[in-house]
């Protein structure tokens, strides 16, 4: 179960950080997307990680 709710977070983390670029006027395909949709996906796992325990 615990592997589900990380992997949710990375999913989450990774969409939210790749979508927040375009707020700026960068592409969804943009190398600053790709940069913090990374970001944002190890922000999640991390986030999940430390919801767990």
């Amino acid at each position: 179960m615990d592997k589900k709710i990380i992997f949710l977070g990375m999913l989450v983390g990774s969409t939210i950080g790749g979508y927040l670029p375009t707020f700026f006027g960068a592409g969804v395909f943009s190398i600053s997307s790709v940069i913090f949709g990374a970001v944002g996906g190890l922000l999640g796992i991390w986030l999940s990680w430390r919801m767990i325990n």
